[in-house]
């Protein structure tokens, strides 16, 4: 069983561009990644391929029973009802695989994002689609949530279409990945490190082909341009008009050169010159090259001279009807902490006591997970405000996070990962000695966190990520601040080295 994509296209009514041009993909079993930038027809892609929505021009062939498994798992599933009083063997298997408690399915509305998420995959699996489409469903939730859904999911035998920022999902779960840009598919197999590294060697190929094409380009203009002069000097020359009236011998010589067609010689050799030039410049014009920002951000900004910048005792923080026990703590100057934990271990709490006690000469950045409604309007303020040269500094911070900086200088169209990324970039003009980051990685595609990632490694002063992003916090941290459960009233912080 395979599902066939061949010649999509679709414009969205109130869009002048289609998001998807001539699209061909084909799904075999088992999973396929769709990757790619925010906004590029990831979702409309699947959405057409599940049958929710029609093509402007294309074929989905053969018609399957497919499901769609949405990012926000906020709403009940449709099929809930029927989950909840099913007791076949594959509900009973899927409630025990994936953790799903008998009260789970009645109070929905009462349950954390990672249980509300569990419960979805579940319903989801339940129904034994042909088609099923995950759209993100590691986001928000935490890593015994993360390991539960994929292990389920790796069990799934249909056609599975996964759409995912989460490197490690991909590279677990899927035999092949398509790669969207400019409303095309390009399918590379395995994993998305191996697509990844795939989708690298021919951007440096197409980058070599383009450099060839601009010398050979160069050269040829050089050499038309030759051809050109000596073609007009041949033409004077077949002129009789400069040459003396008695200079029979010279008009001689020129009547013999017509006679014999050589004066015409420079003339076509120059028009040849041409057509190789034209097609030089149709050859440079074939090899795209995606733009890529390389620069480094972090070439002004230097650790804090202080050598620790924030210090203190031991703790206890009160979780609800649960406490965290929190030993005594300290930030170095360059110090990159991970602060890592089950969801409600009270990982955002520990946070906001760290940034409560923080020396106020400490020159700190904090970015919160959701930006409130009024820290969203201040940073738009005062973007708008900034002179020329420190708004290119900002927006240059956006080029580098994939983002358009049209977009954030718009700023009613802003993301809140958009939000995130201008929030850093204004907090870069203090020139931070600490940057404070809860969950990144969310609401960004792979190239956007793939280039946070480089940036957050390079910084050179203290950083404290929360994320539940492996491959994130490999990259950028050495020191690791874990909560874990020690009895069911109590858990305990512990720090150590990654």
């Amino acid at each position: 069983m395979r599902l066939s994509l061949q010649h999509l296209a679709y414009t969205y009514p109130s869009c002048v561009d289609p998001v998807l041009r001539d699209a061909s993909a084909t799904l075999p079993c088992g999973w396929t990644g769709l990757v790619g930038d925010n906004g590029c027809g990831k979702s409309t892609l699947a959405h057409i391929a599940c049958g929710r929505l029609a093509p402007d021009r294309g074929t989905v062939a053969p018609h399957l029973f497919s499901v769609y498994c949405e990012q926000d798992a906020t709403a009940a599933p449709d099929s809930l009802h029927d989950f909840v009083v099913a007791y076949d063997r594959d509900a009973v298997a899927l409630r025990r695989d994936l953790g799903v408690e008998e009260d789970w399915p009645w109070r929905y509305e009462t349950l954390s994002s990672g249980q509300q998420k569990r419960l979805q995959v579940a319903c989801a699996l339940w129904q034994r689609p042909d088609v099923l489409v995950m759209d993100e469903p590691t986001n928000h939730v935490d890593v015994p949530t993360r390991e539960a859904v994929t292990a389920a999911l790796a069990r799934f035998k249909g056609v599975g279409l996964l759409i995912s920022h989460d490197r490690a999902l991909l590279d677990a779960l899927c035999s092949q990945c398509l790669f969207m840009a400019a409303g095309q598919v390009t399918a590379r197999p395995g994993g998305y490190s191996q697509g990844r590294g795939q989708e690298q060697l021919e951007r440096e190929t197409a980058v070599r082909q383009r450099d060839q094409a601009k010398r050979e380009r160069k050269r040829l203009a050089g050499e038309a341009q030759r051809r050109r002069e000596e073609a007009s000097r041949a033409a004077g020359m077949r002129s009789c008009r400069n040459l003396d009236p008695k200079d029979h011998s010279g008009k001689a010589r020129v009547k013999l050169a017509v006679y014999t067609g050589k004066d015409g010689v420079a003339g076509k050799l120059s028009s040849r010159m041409e057509g190789r030039l034209a097609r030089a410049e149709e050859t440079l014009a074939s090899v795209k090259v995606e733009k890529r920002y390389d620069g480094d951000l972090w070439m002004r900004a230097e650790p804090s001279a202080r050598k620790v910048l924030h210090r203190q005792s031991e703790l206890a923080l009160a979780l609800g009807e649960r406490r965290l026990l929190v030993p005594p703590l300290s930030i170095g100057n360059t110090d990159h902490i991970a602060l890592t934990g089950p969801n409600g271990a009270g990982k955002s709490t520990l946070v906001g006591e760290v940034v409560r006690r923080l020396d106020p000469s400490v020159r700190a950045l904090a970015i919160p997970q959701e930006p409130t409604a009024e820290q969203c309007r201040g940073a738009l303020s005062r973007l708008a405000t900034l002179d020329s040269r420190s708004r290119g500094r900002v927006l240059a911070v956006a080029a580098a996070l994939n983002s358009d900086p049209d977009r954030l200088v718009e700023g009613d169209r802003t993301s809140p990962g958009e939000m995130r990324k201008l929030m850093l970039g204004l907090g870069m003009l203090d020139a931070p000695e600490l940057i404070i980051m809860d969950e990144p990685s969310n609401y960004l595609d792979l190239h956007s966190v793939e280039a946070l990632e480089r940036l957050l490694a390079a910084f050179p002063g203290a950083l404290l990520l929360v994320s539940h992003d492996a491959a994130l916090l490999e990259a950028t941290t050495s020191v690791c601040w874990e909560i874990s459960e020690s009895s069911p009233e109590t858990s305990i912080l512990t720090v150590g080295w990654r």
